[in-house]
């Protein structure tokens, strides 16, 4: 199972990190080590003095496909999820500035959080979904998919033309403007149109 992330997807957000704006999504990935096993408090790793939240909408895959056109990828995924992106902001910023990969910022133990999926029938459009991010009861992060620079299916066209999908692989879309900081204590949860789909602890 791969964990196939985009970054920069929505413009608000590239402001907010003061980010060059792409002109192709921008695509990492994260090891299935990083995701966060369920009912498990995320632990702020040692290495880091600034993680950040950062909520996105998930796609899962449901079969193989290589080279799907943007008209067919619909096909290719039945379920839809909201997870946390989490970032050692700090340690990013020192890779970035040396042109150095920053995965050991994404892709740590616990920086993966997947909740709980839904049936994609359930929505009328997965162009038009609203999210957030309520951290301690305030919310912190609103996005709705119609404000993503890439929609859904271009994503897993654009992907898969250098990845092969296999099923099971979860595809983590991009995150809205207003991430930020965790500390101990920190209870996060995220809601996908209304509805809560995960919950957890900050250690």
């Amino acid at each position: 199972m791969k964990l196939i992330c985009i970054g920069r997807n929505y413009a608000a957000h590239i402001d907010e990190l003061k980010n060059e704006r792409p002109s192709e999504p921008v695509v990492f990935i994260k090891p299935d080590s990083a995701v966060l096993p369920k009912e498990q408090d995320f632990y702020i790793p040692e290495f880091s003095e600034d993680v950040h939240y950062e909520v996105e909408v998930l796609v899962k895959i449901k079969k193989v496909g290589k080279h799907i056109a943007k008209e067919f990828a619909h096909k290719y995924y039945d379920e839809i999820g909201l997870g946390i992106d989490f970032t050692a902001r700090d340690l990013q910023s020192k890779l970035k500035e040396k042109g150095l990969p920053w995965e050991k910022a994404k892709g740590f133990d616990g920086a993966a959080v997947i909740g709980r999926w839904k049936p994609k029938i359930l929505y009328e459009s997965v162009d038009n979904l609203n999210f957030s991010l309520i951290k301690n009861g305030k919310k912190v992060q609103e996005g709705n998919t119609s404000l993503m620079l890439w929609k859904i299916d271009e994503l897993i066209a654009h992907v898969s033309t250098y990845f092969m999908l296999k099923k099971g692989d979860i595809l983590f879309t991009g995150t809205p403007a207003g991430v930020g900081k965790v500390a101990p204590n920190d209870y996060l949860s995220g809601t996908l149109e209304g509805e809560q789909l995960f919950e957890l602890m900050v250690k």
